[in-house]
């Protein structure tokens, strides 16, 4: 069985075209789940006291869990295939509790060895609009 999938064309995606998701609230449970999948068990993320005596104020969400929800908004935008490259910088922690607000929007629609090509610049913010990571993309979607 076959699931169709729409994918943005590169016809729909004019600089300016936006897209957005929200996911959240991030639970505990979804800090154990990450670590889980990724390997990645430091304990800032899931250990209440060893997160206060490093100085935060409980466990945080690991970076790359924000960072797979940006690449979630911009792979189901775009499609998984298209992209050439994903650059993210990331700028602050997200808490349980926390609403990540993924946001990406074309920036320039060229093409390139008559490929077509997009340049996104995407972001995370939490609900109270603190950014927690920056990322551009280069992508080659369908036309």
């Amino acid at each position: 069985m076959t699931i169709a999938t729409k994918y943005a064309k590169w016809e729909e995606l004019a600089e300016g075209a936006e897209r957005e998701l929200t996911v959240g609230p991030i639970t505990r449970t979804d800090l154990v789940r990450y670590a889980g999948a990724s390997g990645d068990f430091n304990p800032n993320h899931h250990d209440e006291i060893y997160a206060i005596r490093a100085g935060f104020d409980k466990p945080f969400a690991h970076g790359m869990l924000q960072g797979g929800y940006l690449a979630r908004l911009l792979s189901e935008w775009l499609g998984p295939d298209s992209f050439k490259n994903l650059k993210i910088r990331f700028s602050a922690q997200a808490w349980p509790g926390d609403m990540v607000i993924c946001k990406a929007r074309v920036v320039r629609q060229y093409e390139e060895a008559e490929q077509p090509m997009v340049e996104i610049e995407a972001s995370a913010e939490n609900q109270r609009g603190d950014v927690l990571i920056k990322a551009t993309a280069t992508a080659a979607p369908r036309s």
